[in-house]
């Protein structure tokens, strides 16, 4: 019967740790297993951890130029030819198009992200939406098919 008081572990699965730096008799007495020579044989030896051993370093060697702005936003793009293809196959039964609709019937992936409309192919449907942003080719492809665009 096992208790736990009474468990070991399997033979052979535990190793004693390398004690380095603890005489001759020890086993790694003398250089206390760093070697003879060299920069980390030394006392007091550090190396950073992106030191390359004098190679020229990673951030030193990339290309500097530009910056990436922080407060961009990314939106998530929708055409107006989307828009007339499923006026046209009379999917769109909402009186007005908004994210969620957008959502709904698969041209968009995310609620929480900002939609812009562009105004690639052509749109004759009217209708009623409600986006983050929309170029002015959008607007007037919208407005003049008879329907309205505002930002949310």
């Amino acid at each position: 019967m096992d208790i736990l008081s009474n468990l070991k572990y399997a033979e052979g699965s535990r190793k004693k740790p390398k004690r380095v730096g603890r005489g001759e008799g020890s086993g790694h007495g003398g250089t206390a297993t760093k070697g003879m020579n060299g920069q980390m044989s030394r006392s007091g030896a550090n190396k950073k951890a992106w030191f390359e051993g004098g190679q020229m370093p990673l951030q030193r060697r990339i290309p500097k130029i530009g910056f990436t702005p922080i407060f961009k936003i990314h939106y998530q793009v929708v055409n107006v030819e989307s828009l007339e293809g499923l006026a046209a196959e009379k999917k769109l039964t909402e009186a007005v198009i908004n994210p969620e609709a957008l959502m709904k019937h698969g041209l968009i992936s995310k609620l929480d992200t900002p939609v812009k409309l562009l105004g690639s192919g052509e749109l004759k449907a009217k209708l009623k939406i409600q986006v983050n942003a929309f170029s002015q080719s959008a607007k007037e492809k919208v407005e003049a098919a008879g329907g309205s665009i505002e930002k949310i």
